[in-house]
């Protein structure tokens, strides 16, 4: 799946000036970082309910293959598109967005009745896996002060690699207490669904958990929603530097010009390389 680069690529709103106790901007990552879990956890399922699936389908290796591999198809696309809708609606409704797509694909692949309904959801999956990816970071870079920026930032590596860790043990746990991922589990069902229901759990707390943090104070001042987002700046970084923030703000979206594909390309010919 998609790699991330650290975050001081990514503009940050604060000044090293800024001297806040960072605590509001810990939960908030935290709660941020909550896709990068799930982001995980859907990488890493498949691998426990594999040859489940394939026993229970009766599909050849490269129909097998193709279901595995399809989240990617998914994830690139969410990854593209991500930036562009979260510039349009928000950061914290690209988050709700990304929730629905992975509760959507838990529930379609626990429940799935052919292999075909599987590739469908796990590119739902994927799509949720590529919006993760991409609105975790900026959205943590844009509320986080300057000191502790880079810590905040390596939570979404943390949460990325937790989550593989806590898909793998359910996969292990659930094909244990059933005596193998074929067989029936609970409701009926064999344990591997439960391996893919299990993320619909996460899903649900990111979606709820997305309610209680704020929006970003970048996207804000983009919006001309100043009143709000100096409402988010103080709570971010108390009164001090407050006017110096929403000045830097707005001085660097002044300064930005639109993104297009155009910019990958060398002056000399040829593009930059992508890390994916």
């Amino acid at each position: 799946m998609a790699g991330q680069g650290p975050t001081s690529d990514i503009p940050s709103i604060f000044g090293e000036e800024d001297s806040g106790s960072g605590r509001g901007a810990v939960r908030i990552a935290s709660v941020a970082a909550l896709g990068g879990l799930l982001f995980g956890y859907d990488s890493a399922v498949i691998n426990g309910a594999v040859d489940a699936i394939q026993k229970h389908f009766e599909v050849n290796n490269a129909s097998l293959g193709f279901a595995v591999a399809s989240a990617l198809l998914g994830a690139a696309a969410g990854a593209m598109t991500a930036g562009r809708v979260a510039d349009r609606v928000g950061r914290l409704a690209v988050m709700k967005i990304a929730a629905v797509l992975f509760f959507i694909s838990a529930i379609g692949t626990g429940l799935a009745a052919n292999v075909g309904m599987i590739v469908l959801f796990r590119i739902v999956g994927g799509v949720g896996v590529g919006v993760a990816s991409v609105i975790a970071p900026a959205y943590i870079a844009e509320t986080s002060p300057a000191r502790i920026r880079g810590r905040l930032g390596s939570l979404q590596q943390l949460a990325i690699v937790t989550g593989i860790f806590v898909s793998l043990a359910i996969d292990y746990l659930l094909a244990h207490l059933a005596g193998g991922a074929s067989n029936e589990l609970w409701l009926g069902m064999e344990a591997w669904r439960w391996m893919f229901l299990a993320m619909a759990v996460p899903a649900v707390l990111y979606g709820v958990l997305a309610y209680t943090i704020p929006e970003s104070p970048r996207y804000l001042v983009a919006r001309h929603r100043i009143p709000e987002a100096r409402k988010v700046l103080t709570m971010l970084l108390g009164e001090k530097n407050l006017e110096i923030t929403l000045d830097r703000i707005q001085s660097t979206l002044a300064g930005e010009s639109k993104p297009s594909w155009r910019d990958l390309r060398k002056p000399a010919g040829g593009i930059y390389g992508i890390v994916w």
